[in-house]
């Protein structure tokens, strides 16, 4: 004889701003809820969030229209989880892990987006190179696979276009997409022109736009990397992108500041530097697979020092800052040598190497100081070798460090480049 599940629904007491108040509902944190609107049939997705004496907390994962005091909710007795195979390849999917063709059927095995990082006992040594497929980043801040990088720029410096080449032709087997809290028109833009149609088949695109609720931008990020891991752990070299870790952190502060956290560095709560490390961590070396992974991260003003940025780049092996100024100069890709650093570089490359790539960025340091002299013609040649070298190398460097965004540069053809011009 079949016995009957009965479950305990709850009741909406009260909406305010982005949180929904539950009675009589017995949950737990992460727990994903129904809400069944009155009016219709339709169901509305939300997420245990805290609790208050005896009211739970919900926050939406759809739109909140139609939610009125009254409404039933009911538990499902899970937390979020996505349904991840093969298939998803060439697709893009929204920041709860649908697909937005949804005719797309993914048949695969359900996984959770939330998972802790592999144990470092078992994280293998980064020792080999990951061809990034530009010159600028392959020849100076050359990436090991299984390494975490930070692109810090501020709006409009070509960050997006930087994360496209990459993608194209960088030498994993698999890219993870995450556009999170980007502009909706942007989405197409970057999967048609950035990746073009051979990134488009060796890549998953996550897209959680800046109109969707605070919890699926938060989601996106989780459930990029709950894709990316799902490859890992079949052996594969898979690229992580993440555009940008700053949208991320500004829809945990949304989150909190609902709950009643309070504000502290710039605004900012602090359960957002105690999630920082929980998402950024889940990428690298595993004992099967590896992910390296790029996260952009979008800093206020061009201060490289605010507190996002500033934890970000604590947390990561290395990072590549985007200067303004140099844009400015119609130098592409703008990344600015001297203040961007490989933390892996000097384990993975050769002795020539990194003597060479050493003896450019000194050649740009050198030159950059005397720069004001050159130009207003106060430099007298001849009166110190440094500077000569410098200024005789400097149009060959910076020819170097430039590139087309349709130019594709292997990593040993960048190598010889580099020996070339340097000696």
């Amino acid at each position: 004889m079949k016995k009957n599940h009965y479950v305990k629904m709850g009741k909406v007491t009260q909406v305010i701003g982005l949180i929904i108040q539950v009675e009589g509902l017995q949950s737990f944190i992460g727990e994903v809820c129904e809400i069944i609107i009155k009016s219709s049939d339709k169901s509305v997705l939300s997420e245990v969030v805290g609790f208050k004496d005896d009211l739970i907390l919900l926050m939406p994962l759809d739109d909140l229209q139609g939610i009125g005091p009254g409404c039933l909710v009911r538990p499902t007795g899970k937390s979020l989880k996505i349904r991840i195979s093969p298939n998803l390849l060439g697709c893009t999917l929204d920041g709860l892990g649908r697909p937005i063709d949804k005719s797309m059927d993914i048949d695969g095995q359900l996984y959770d987006v939330d998972r802790t990082p592999p144990n470092p006992f078992e994280r293998r040594k980064i020792e080999e190179v990951m061809s990034t497929g530009v010159k600028a980043v392959d020849g100076i801040l050359t990436c090991g696979e299984g390494q975490r990088i930070g692109i810090f720029a501020g709006s409009g410096v070509g960050k997006s276009t930087l994360l496209g080449m990459i993608a194209r032709y960088c030498d994993a087997d698999v890219n993870v997409i995450a556009l999170i809290g980007e502009r909706g028109r942007e989405v197409l833009e970057f999967i048609e022109k950035d990746l073009g149609p051979d990134g488009y088949k060796k890549s998953v695109v996550v897209c959680a736009t800046s109109d969707q609720p605070p919890l699926v931008r938060l989601k996106g990020a989780f459930v990029a990397t709950a894709i990316a891991e799902y490859f890992r752990d079949q052996g594969k070299k898979v690229m992580l992108m993440m555009d940008s870790v700053t949208r991320f952190a500004m829809a945990q502060r949304e989150i909190g500041l609902a709950t009643g956290e309070p504000p502290t560095t710039k605004g900012y709560t602090p359960s957002v530097f105690a999630m920082l490390p929980k998402l950024l961590e889940r990428s690298g070396m595993s004992s099967t697979g590896s992910i390296t992974a790029f996260y952009t991260v979008l800093v206020e003003g061009d201060d490289m020092n605010e507190p996002i940025a500033d934890s970000v780049r604590g947390i990561l092996d290395g990072h590549i800052v985007l200067s303004r100024a140099i844009a400015a100069k119609n130098h592409f890709p703008a990344i600015d040598i001297q203040n961007s650093i490989s933390r892996i570089m000097k384990e993975i490359v050769d002795e020539d190497h990194y003597k060479y790539a050493g003896q450019l960025k000194e050649n740009l340091a050198v030159y950059g100081e005397s720069e004001d002299l050159i130009n207003v013609g106060a430099y007298i040649p001849g009166s110190n070798l440094k500077i000569d070298k410098a200024i005789e190398l400097n149009g060959p460097i910076n020819d170097f460090l430039r590139q087309n965004v349709n130019d594709k540069s292997s990593y040993e053809e960048t190598v010889d480049m580099l020996k070339e011009l340097m000696e």
